[in-house]
């Protein structure tokens, strides 16, 4: 991997992002219909689900970056609050794939990364050519990364092939 250093642009948008993230990301979510409280990182769990296409414990840990077993215990606590359901994959009964069912579509459809009252306060501490320039930044950034996901250079979570008959995929127990 290059270095970002390298390229003084991508060393900008690598130092500027996360003080934008950490001042305007929301620290929770609540779930209109229960008022049950969800972390940001249950939400983010649930982004990385989809309804129809299933993945698994593992796949999904990998991509977050942590252990099967950490992804366990925050999977368990979504199953039993109605957001994921688990089931075994009708091809292979040892193996468990994950999705999202319609409460855990509800808070993904509701909750964004960013909390708008948060956004409103840094904006509101710009001028408003400033603002105007900012906000003009980022569409442009946006319009480029909508570019690159439309060209399938955006990596996306896969949906895990079935292991070959006989040897056990590390979801359920042998």
């Amino acid at each position: 991997m290059p270095d970002p250093a390298a390229d003084p642009d991508v060393a900008a948008v690598l130092r500027h992002y996360p003080t934008i993230y950490f001042a305007c990301h929301r620290r929770h979510v609540r779930d209109p219909a229960t008022r049950v409280v969800l972390s940001a990182h249950q939400a983010g769990i649930l982004d990385h689900l989809d309804a129809v296409s299933p993945t698994t414990l593992t796949t999904l840990a990998e991509h977050l970056g942590v252990t099967a077993g950490t992804m366990s215990v925050a999977v368990d606590r979504l199953v039993r609050q109605g957001y994921v359901r688990r089931s075994r994959d009708p091809r292979d009964r040892r193996r468990l794939t994950l999705r999202v069912t319609e409460a855990g579509v509800r808070i993904k459809s509701l909750q964004s990364v960013l909390d708008p009252a948060l956004v409103r306060a840094v904006l509101a501490r710009l001028a408003p050519s400033e603002r105007a320039e900012g906000l003009r930044g980022l569409a442009i950034l946006a319009a480029a990364a909508a570019e690159e996901i439309r060209s399938g250079a955006v990596r996306r979570l896969p949906t895990p092939p079935s292991p070959p008959d006989g040897e056990p995929n590390g979801d359920a127990p042998a």
